[in-house]
């Protein structure tokens, strides 16, 4: 998959899965613009990949529109938006207090809406545009203990059908990739104690049908093919990379 001359952007790349979908567009010969909070993180990644950094946060619907606008006035398009950014509570409805509930909705997926609303004011313009957001099994089948983000990555579900629908004459395709356990940060993150490699292969033993964790690379190829000509009669869809969690 070529991306030559394409202009892509990632929000949540300056590490886990994020940051696998930047090193693979880059790859694959994209212009790819980094969008995180972490400075640090995201200009290692940058240095490594040849990418623009911007600094920010997407819940601030400003900041989006600022970069978006900016990347579009520099680099004279924007052919792919891909949405990795989040967070996770580990904490049930009962112990999530309206601090948390607030921040888990607004980068998961107020973050998400602003970030597409940016780029498809564009992408209607150029009657083109692939956009590739980041869900999660747990919008699909839930789990325990992470109330919160099971209902934020259900909206996200929810919205990237709704946008495909909306700009499906627009030449505009939006579909989500749905990770199950993955090896990131984000699995060892929000806990008392961060489960030891042996704990992992407990997990996965116990809940995987394969018998263990994805690597980020292995949910940045299904994004990127999302994100091709390769996938051109997809839009709407809710991809699963689970290794069967969701099957049964």
């Amino acid at each position: 998959m070529s991306f030559t001359g394409k202009v892509a952007v990632v929000t949540g790349g300056s590490s886990g899965m994020g940051a696998a979908t930047v090193k693979a567009l880059a790859s694959a010969g994209a212009q790819v613009n980094l969008i995180d909070i972490d400075r640090k993180g995201a200009e290692g990644i940058a240095q490594e990949t040849g990418s623009e950094v911007f600094i920010g946060d997407v819940s601030n619907s400003e900041f989006c529109d600022l970069t978006i606008n900016s990347i579009v006035d520099n680099q004279g398009r924007i052919d792919i938006l891909v949405n990795a950014a989040g967070i996770i509570l580990r904490a049930d409805a009962l112990e999530t207090n309206d601090d948390n509930w607030k921040r888990i909705m607004a980068v998961n997926v107020d973050g998400v809406f602003f970030m597409c609303r940016s780029a498809l004011r564009h992408m209607v313009n150029a009657k083109s545009g692939v956009i590739v957001n980041f869900g999660s099994i747990w919008g699909n089948v839930a789990g325990s203990g992470v109330t919160a983000y099971c209902v934020s990555k259900g909206a996200v579900h929810q919205l990237t059908k709704a946008l495909a629908l909306e700009h499906a004459e627009d030449g505009i395709r939006v579909n989500a990739v749905a990770p199950g356990e993955v090896n990131t940060p984000m699995i060892k993150s929000g806990r008392e104690k961060p489960p030891t490699v042996d704990e992992l292969q407990d997990l996965a033993d116990a809940t995987i049908p394969i018998k263990r964790l994805a690597e980020p690379e292995e949910i940045a190829e299904v994004v990127l093919f999302l994100a091709s000509e390769r996938s051109s009669y997809m839009t709407g869809s809710i991809v699963p990379v689970d290794a069967g969690y969701t099957a049964r």
